[in-house]
């Protein structure tokens, strides 16, 4: 009996929305805004209105899309593939935004994984590991002043002190919905007036694209393009950036292209084999974090990740991003035994092709002239980071001095005694600060995992751990370089930073507690007002030694000046707590030197600042100077 042969089934068109162009520019690395092509997008076809949903697998054996909107199929809703792109796509007719949807991808050996979407604007809250459908235009951007302001700016001659927060724990609501979380309007409203009266001039926020873990951080991403709905939707995020920049306060991000998460919803392995990854475990695994490193040599990956980097900058205005862990990305062997890893072509453990990516990456974000900055996490002694990549460097804006933060900490948790044989901890970064564009930070990861919190890294008992503090911060502020603190750090919490609970605001009622968090107000407003502080971070114009070698009493003095040599600072840092009532400090010029701030008093009101006048007498090889009696711990800050 003859039987009739089985009709092949019929596949849908394509929609015509992604070209070939599109697809040209995807794989050749240079498609900077393909997040408004992949991912799901409201669209009208045919002249019907739905969602349009791609995805780039291009080892599946088929893609679906499964979602509540047909009960979670792995079979209902085909999607097409792009010819020789890798993509597949399909167009839902009549979906809205705020739906739940996965792709269900159909590996080569038959196994159906249910991903999230890599390009997905929006996540499901934990545990949930879906991703919404979502619309992020139409947002009504008021930062025009402060987007103009940017654009003009240099910000290597302008002041940045950062506050670097986690949302989810620096204050929590009393309510049970989402663990208390801040909502990101509550969080604009609050973190503004805060940031405002202490002096900050940028908010670095930490873990904001989705990420399953709380614990975490926020350094395991599986939602590069979504802000995490523990705090809002999207648009709530944009309120966020809208509102700080409307109030004069920067917003950058933590940004992490070195690594991602293994977990099943999300990048790893995405369509049944490496894709995202290197497909060697030797190059593709962090053997200490138990994840995945982005293949830096496929087109398609340094898309995905360029253009991420572009849409925070564009699409959510925000001011820079910190990119974490570089040192991981550019060295092979990093957190690696011998055999775990694979020498670069020249037999080396530089990682060539992540060097590329971030020559690439920084071309292109500073290069759109939008004044939004790309900040390095940098361990390492890896030469010219913020060097401009004509000239051999990687192009970024600003590098993390982490020398500068561990040589200082080993100073600070000394006891006095002992800190007059380690007087060049102190002097040491002062013999390279000029080698690349460094921020100071005391950071998240200093006051974690057994480290103690800041004030408990301070010697001694009571007050002396406060004026030990004092003393740190001052010589900090007057040190070159912007400046990064975490929060709590800035009226000394007593516990190390735990992200399941909120800081301990109730301290700020503390005399002790409330006048660190004064004293450190007035450092940054200082900072903001005194351009020598600022304008030549880089330069030794803008720095000199007065006298570096008084170890014997743990005494540094130093002078800051700008392009004008007018408002120069000269700083007296006194680190021990002896008195100093002899003690006499030499100066560049005669005339009087005014008092604008101590460790007593905090900054002085204008009118009632104290004077010395520095009278003819070498002291300190220099020609002219003055005596002023030096109180333990004692700090001062002169204007001249």
């Amino acid at each position: 009996m003859k039987t009739e042969p089985q009709k092949k089934k019929k596949q849908p068109a394509l929609t015509g929305f992604i070209s070939d162009l599109d697809c040209y520019l995807f794989g050749a690395g240079t498609h900077y805004d393909i997040f408004r092509k992949l991912g799901a997008h409201p669209q009208t076809y045919k002249g019907r209105e739905g969602m349009y949903f791609a995805v780039w697998a291009p080892h599946a054996k088929a893609v679906h899309l499964t979602g509540d909107f047909n009960g979670w199929s792995p079979e209902s809703t085909p999607m097409v593939p792009i010819a020789q792109s890798g993509i597949w796509e399909c167009f839902y007719p009549g979906m809205k935004t705020g739906e739940l949807y996965k792709f269900a991808v159909t590996t080569q050996d038959g196994r159906v994984l249910y991903k999230a979407d890599p390009f997905a604007f929006s996540a499901e809250y934990r545990p949930g590991t879906a991703s919404i459908t979502a619309d992020i235009s139409g947002f009504r951007w008021t930062d025009e002043a402060w987007i103009s302001k940017r654009a003009q700016s240099d910000m290597t001659k302008q002041p940045m002190s950062i506050y670097e927060v986690h949302l989810g724990s620096w204050r929590k609501k009393n309510r049970p919905e989402k663990d208390g979380f801040y909502t990101y309007a509550e969080a604009a409203h609050e973190l503004a007036a805060y940031v405002k009266e202490m002096g900050y001039t940028h908010v670095e926020l930490m873990g904001i694209a989705e990420h399953p873990f709380d614990g975490s951080w926020g350094y395991q991403v599986t939602g590069y393009f979504a802000p995490t709905s523990r705090y809002g939707s999207p648009k709530e995020f944009m309120y966020f950036v809208n509102y700080l920049h409307r109030h004069g306060i920067g917003v950058i991000l933590d940004w992490v292209p070195a690594h991602f998460p293994k977990d099943a919803h999300g990048l790893a392995d995405f369509d049944g084999q490496p894709l995202y990854e290197y497909a060697d475990p030797r190059k593709g695994e962090h053997p200490d974090w138990g994840t995945k490193v982005f293949d830096y040599g496929k087109n398609e990956v340094k898309d995905f990740l360029i253009s991420n980097a572009l849409y925070w900058i564009e699409e959510y205005h925000v001011d820079g991003l910190r990119v974490d862990a570089v040192a991981s990305m550019l060295y092979l062997d990093y957190g690696r035994q011998s055999g775990q890893w694979v020498p670069n072509k020249y037999g080396g453990n530089e990682n060539l092709e992540a060097i590329e990516f971030f020559k690439h990456l920084n071309s292109v974000l500073l290069g759109r002239g939008q004044g939004a900055m790309m900040i390095a996490e940098e361990s390492t002694a890896w030469p010219k980071v913020t060097a401009p990549p004509q000239d051999g460097g990687l192009g970024f804006s600003f590098k993390w001095n982490m020398g500068w933060m561990h040589d200082f900490l080993e100073y600070m948790k000394l006891d006095p005694y002992f800190r007059k044989y380690n007087h060049n901890r102190m002097t040491f970064g002062l013999t390279y600060f000029t080698s690349e564009n460094y921020i100071l930070t005391l950071s998240h990861d200093e006051v974690v995992h057994l480290k103690c919190s800041m004030i408990n890294k301070m010697p001694g008992l009571g007050e002396d751990k406060f004026s030990n503090l004092k003393a740190g911060y001052t010589f900090m502020l007057g040190h070159p370089g912007k400046k990064l603190l975490f929060m709590g750090q800035d009226f000394g919490q007593w516990h190390e930073w735990d992200e399941k609970v909120s800081l301990d605001w109730y301290l700020t009622d503390e005399d002790s507690h409330r006048r660190l968090q004064e004293y450190v107000r007035d450092l940054l407003h200082i900072y903001k007002k005194y351009p020598s502080l600022f304008r030549l971070d880089n330069e030794w114009d803008g720095f000199q030694w007065v006298n570096a070698n008084d170890g014997d009493r743990s005494i540094f003095s130093f002078i800051r000046r700008d392009e004008t040599r007018k408002k120069n600072l000269l700083f007296i840092i006194n680190f021990t707590p002896v008195e100093r009532p002899d003690y006499r400090v030499g100066v560049p010029r005669r005339g009087k030197y005014h008092l604008i701030l101590d460790q007593a008093h905090g900054a002085y009101a204008a009118g009632q600042m104290p004077s010395c006048t520095a009278k003819k007498g070498e002291c300190d090889g220099l020609p002219y100077s003055f005596a002023y009696p030096l109180a333990p711990y004692g700090t001062a800050i002169f204007r001249f």
